[in-house]
């Protein structure tokens, strides 16, 4: 059987990838697509497990390099339970969040090394990752007002200080002008619909016969 697509939503907090993952998914289900539909971290129980002890709490309650090890476990158990048996089955994957999150957020936010996430990321990933990946860039201050509006106790990222925010925004654009073949950068200050719009052209030219 052919190997599925796997797609990637990448961004700052509030840019809206959540959003946009579903719509897709939508989109290639009319198309009579198989989609499956997840997340990073989490995506598998024990996955979800460890996103609770990584999206709630203090913002100072790991250190980096405990936070980088949790994200690339939950990883391993996603890969392991969800995303390669649905690839496998040439299902399509659309997850909201992958490795460059872990890149941007830990790598160049945190100040882990670069060389330790590509290592990491070679043992853990493999070739299983993304073909194609969105990456939706708002300004920091409209993305954590979206945030802001959101319910829950997921927010320990949001609650970083701005700085922090404004490195993740850089790093997501650095990670795209390294991987130009995989990665394209969208205004996600556009009306969703818009935006939808524009990743929908993309998966027909790239990815869709």
């Amino acid at each position: 059987m052919t190997r599925g697509v796997f797609i990637s939503f990448e961004g700052g907090e509030g840019a809206g990838k959540s959003t946009q993952a579903r719509a897709l998914a939508d989109r290639l289900r009319a198309e009579g697509k198989s989609v499956l539909l997840t997340r990073e971290p989490g995506g598998s129980p024990g996955a979800e497990e460890i996103r609770h002890l990584l999206v709630t709490g203090e913002p100072g309650r790991w250190t980096p390099e405990t936070e980088t090890l949790l994200h690339f476990a939950a990883r391993a158990d996603h890969l392991a339970r969800t995303v390669r048996p649905a690839l496998a089955r040439g299902d399509w994957v659309l997850c909201d969040r992958f490795v460059d999150s872990t890149t941007a957020y830990q790598g160049y936010g945190q100040g882990i090394g670069l060389p330790d996430i590509d290592w990491l990321t070679r043992f853990i990933v493999g070739d299983d990752g993304p073909d194609l990946t969105f990456i939706l860039d708002v300004p920091v201050e409209m993305g954590l007002s979206r945030a802001a509006a959101r319910t829950g106790d997921e927010n320990r990222y949001e609650r970083m200080d701005r700085t922090f925010h404004e490195r993740l925004r850089a790093a997501f654009q650095d990670i795209a002008r390294q991987n130009p073949a995989r990665c394209l950068v969208l205004d996600a200050t556009r009306p969703p619909a818009q935006t939808g719009m524009i990743i929908w052209d993309a998966v027909r030219s790239h990815l869709l016969p």
